[in-house]
């Protein structure tokens, strides 16, 4: 027997225990969705807003679902309940369509104020890092400036979100390698098409002609998630910009991301505005009542 597949046994082992482990400590929400936690969605992520009822109590399920599963915590920065609903939209919109999904990379999802360095400090030099999925003492751990969580919820004419970005690394790590691969969700015919791809984008940004963001051009693991990010913010442009790459996201992630109406604002919900859960009443006659009564 090969050392190399030796070493693909001992890797498949791990990742059979690993999720064995995840399955069995896995907790499942039982408590009926906040309506609270359903207005911070409706004004803070439009993802959310685009989604038919049936899809909504999906998304809900599963942000429950991480907050119960994963950790958030605040470093020398205070964390509330917006961040922690920012944090698990960034986690489940790119999976939305898995409904099994579990990052079993992650136990704990760190916020830092603001940008940090390679040693995760945030004072001090080359302070240019805005977030990171961490190995080594850091492994199970994902580091996120809270600025930049909030900036991607915020800005969506630039098509950058850097927590979707870290989260689109961990569905790449999920197969044991860190390739630009996300070989559990990617069909294995599809897988050199993809590679030629990359490559080919990725020559086009090295050459300016592409408008994909030049941190694209690294390497291939940071092509997908970069494109990852362009293809959940500005999916419409980023389909008519690139239509091959488009598609085999639509493959991988199991999307029509241009089906839906990302232009569509994000709500700002007053008592007599129509109440989010779609119920027809007004917000101060339904999930606004506590607030009204």
């Amino acid at each position: 027997m090969t050392t190399f597949v030796i070493l693909l046994l001992i890797v498949v082992a791990f990742l059979i225990i690993r999720r064995l482990w995840s399955k069995n400590n896995w907790k499942k929400p039982d408590a009926p969705f906040s309506p609270e936690w359903r207005i911070i969605l409706a004004e803070k992520v439009v993802f959310y807003n685009t989604l038919s009822d049936e899809e909504k109590r999906r998304f809900e399920f599963k942000i429950q679902e991480f907050l119960l599963n994963y950790r958030i915590t605040g470093i020398d920065v205070s964390v509330d309940l917006t961040d922690k609903l920012l944090v698990a939209a960034s986690a489940v919109i790119p999976i939305f369509e898995f409904p099994e999904w579990k990052y079993t990379d992650l136990h704990e999802v760190l916020l830092y104020p603001d940008m940090f360095n390679d040693k995760f400090e945030t004072s001090g030099p080359d302070r240019n890092i805005l977030g990171m999925v961490g190995t080594g003492y850091m492994e199970g751990k994902m580091i996120l400036s809270k600025p930049a969580l909030h900036h991607g919820f915020a800005n969506e004419s630039d098509k950058r979100n850097t927590a979707i970005h870290e989260f689109v690394h961990l569905i790449d790590k999920s197969d044991g390698f860190v390739d630009g691969i996300p070989a559990l969700l990617l069909e294995r015919q599809y897988t050199i098409p993809w590679l030629e791809l990359i490559n080919s984008k990725i020559e086009d940004i090295y050459a300016n002609k592409s408008d994909i963001n030049p941190y694209g051009g690294t390497n291939r693991v940071e092509f997908f998630a970069v494109a990852s990010e362009y293809f959940f913010e500005k999916p419409k442009l980023f389909a008519r910009k690139h239509p091959e790459l488009y598609s085999l996201l639509e493959q991988i992630f199991h999307q029509t991301m241009i089906s839906r109406n990302l232009n569509k604002k994000k709500l700002r919900i007053g008592r007599n505005s129509p109440c989010p859960c779609n119920s027809g009443l007004k917000f101060k006659k339904c999930c606004g009542k506590a607030h009204y009564s």
